[in-house]
């Protein structure tokens, strides 16, 4: 006696370019479309939280940054592109790093935070990382104000 049953697999296309550039995923109970731009929003928040990124974006995307922060909104996404597959994504992201740290060290933790939260959110493998580093911050002595005065 065979153990086949003839009830009906579910069809699942993982991770398929859909409109507007999304990844979109559907099986028989309906469709689920996830927008490159949260993709991208995810993986900046990932790469925020890695001690040693200052910020993100290169100069003249941290200049409209600041005038998006004045008044009251901000772009989560800023320095990050991504590409969407059917089934991957490829992330490039630019880093100002804080000094002084050490730049490889931070780069290979914003990959890993990255690679990490979009498997976890978006459930799509990530083929690579590329990480570029365009600033290094540099805090002056103006800008502690916690700083104990050198002459009185």
């Amino acid at each position: 006696m065979s153990n086949t049953t003839n009830s009906p697999k579910p069809t699942v296309t993982k991770g398929v370019v859909g409109e507007n550039n999304a990844a979109t995923q559907t099986n028989t109970h309906g469709k689920t479309v996830i927008d490159n731009g949260v993709v991208a929003k995810i993986a900046g928040i990932a790469a925020r939280e890695v001690r040693g990124v200052h910020a993100l974006g290169g100069g003249a995307a941290r200049a409209f940054g600041a005038i998006r922060d004045a008044i009251g909104s901000s772009d989560l996404s800023q320095g990050i592109r991504v590409e969407v597959g059917e089934t991957q994504v490829a992330v490039d992201v630019v880093i100002v790093a804080d000094y002084p740290v050490d730049l490889q060290a931070v780069a290979s933790e914003v990959r890993a935070s990255i690679i990490r939260a979009i498997e976890q959110f978006v459930g799509m493998e990530v083929t690579e990382v590329n990480v570029t580093v365009s600033d290094v911050f540099i805090p002056s002595d103006d800008e502690d104000q916690n700083a104990e005065a050198r002459v009185q």
